[in-house]
């Protein structure tokens, strides 16, 4: 078995010899940048943590994983667009230096070579693979749609706005695990409950970054709290606080809502203390255990030797004590 940490490099290693031979270089140097950035790679390790749990050779199935980078990248691209996003990991995102046109171009010919990667696999796997990849990539885009709408609604519902996250997020980890069960030949009942265990952890790590933007150490989080707040965004904290909150407490979260002008913190801290009073950080903690909990017994159902998924337990349950 790998360590998460020998993975990681593995997936780096591949990804930074991936060459881009064709022509212009103005399409291919922000893919090459993008890529440069770095990251956890989640998603291609979990993609090789769970072909691990059967199979001990991981390299066969790299050009998978290193797919799942690039299209998880590649949806990076565009929403830092959408969203007017100037940084990146702490650079300077692709619109910001090349422009627009560019960053769309770059990023729509990442999803052709995301493709192209995930064709690498064995003729064997093919199908059963690109119905999963394609699936999910349609998936991701409505939940990017949702996630927009959501933005000029004002009666977004807690089951909507999990369905959204679901789509947006969680479905990507999900696939990956699954992906990489199906390369190593897993039982069906296994990339089942790998695609769910995906699932509910994805659900879990979206909330806790909901909860972190609010409740986090700022020294770890290596940003300002409070942006949800700022921008109003729909999440589960703000939805639960305006659907539990009473008379005079709604009101005064409409009135921050609807204000144009303020001091940014005293806005945040404003909403801070209300969402305290109201219960919102109890309220969240437990669905996010809730979620974790729901992972780990899909874990615990998988035919695989306990000693098998320490790799991968120890993974997860690290990314959801984390405080940035």
């Amino acid at each position: 078995m790998f360590t998460s940490s020998q993975l990681l490099e593995k997936i780096n290693t591949y990804l930074a010899g991936l060459t881009y031979s064709r022509e212009p270089k103005g399409l291919y140097t922000p893919i090459e940048y993008v890529l440069s950035l770095g990251g956890k790679r989640i998603r291609p390790v979990l993609m090789l943590m769970a072909h691990n749990l059967y199979k001990e050779e991981v390299d066969t199935i790299l050009s998978s994983a290193a797919s799942i980078e690039m299209y998880h990248n590649y949806t990076l691209l565009h929403d830092d667009l959408m969203d007017r996003a100037e940084l990146r990991r702490n650079r300077p995102t692709v619109h910001k230096i090349w422009g627009d046109n560019t960053a769309i171009l770059s990023g729509d010919t990442m999803l052709v070579l995301a493709y192209r990667l995930m064709t690498c696999c064995e003729p064997l796997y093919l199908k059963a693979v690109l119905d999963v990849f394609s699936n999910t990539a349609l998936e991701i885009g409505e939940g990017q749609q949702y996630d927009m709408e959501f933005e000029s609604r004002r009666d977004v519902t807690e089951e909507e706005y999990i369905e959204m996250i679901r789509l947006k997020t969680s479905v990507l980890l999900a696939a990956s695990l699954k992906i990489g069960a199906i390369l190593a030949d897993a039982p069906e009942t296994d990339m089942q409950e790998l695609y769910n265990f995906g699932i509910q952890i994805g659900l879990a790590f979206q909330l806790q970054d909901d909860y972190l933007d609010v409740y986090g150490d700022t020294s770890v989080f290596g940003k300002n709290l409070g942006g949800d707040i700022l921008c109003n965004k729909k999440t589960y904290m703000l939805i639960n606080a305006l659907q539990r909150a009473d008379a005079e407490q709604r009101k005064e979260l409409e009135y921050w809502i609807t204000c144009s002008e303020y001091i940014p913190s005293e806005k945040v801290n404003t909403v801070t203390a209300l969402y305290d009073a109201i219960g919102i950080k109890e309220l969240c903690n437990k669905k996010i255990e809730d979620y974790f909990q729901r992972g780990m017994s899909c874990l615990d159902r998988l035919q695989v030797p306990e000693g098998r998924k320490a790799v991968l337990r120890s993974f997860v349950e690290a990314l959801m004590h984390r405080n940035m």
